[in-house]
């Protein structure tokens, strides 16, 4: 979460500066984020060719390395669900009746 609040402070900190000094920013937002977008896709379009001709797996390579790359690291990817109790151990007795 960090990276995305200073990710955002920087842009304000430039959106105060350009309105400072009374320059218009460079694109619109809509256009320039489209454009950030396509340059995350296409710098993953060269690995996924390049396992598509050696023969390697390419779906797996695309949800989890590529999504990783553009989408970031997801909040709670790697923590456990908290719905989910943890299973028993093996040597554990079983529960209910003695």
């Amino acid at each position: 979460m960090m990276p995305y609040l200073l990710s955002l402070g920087a842009g304000i900190l430039v959106g105060v500066l350009y309105a400072l000094l009374g320059v218009r920013s460079p694109a619109p937002p809509t256009i320039a984020l489209i454009g950030l977008l396509g340059m995350l896709v296409g710098e993953q379009a060269v690995p996924v060719v390049k396992r598509l001709i050696a023969g390697q797996p390419v779906l797996a390579f695309i949800q989890n390395d590529c999504a990783r790359h553009i989408l970031g690291p997801q909040a709670g990817a790697g923590a456990p669900d908290a719905a989910t109790p943890p299973a028993p151990a093996a040597d554990a007795p079983p529960r209910g009746r003695a």
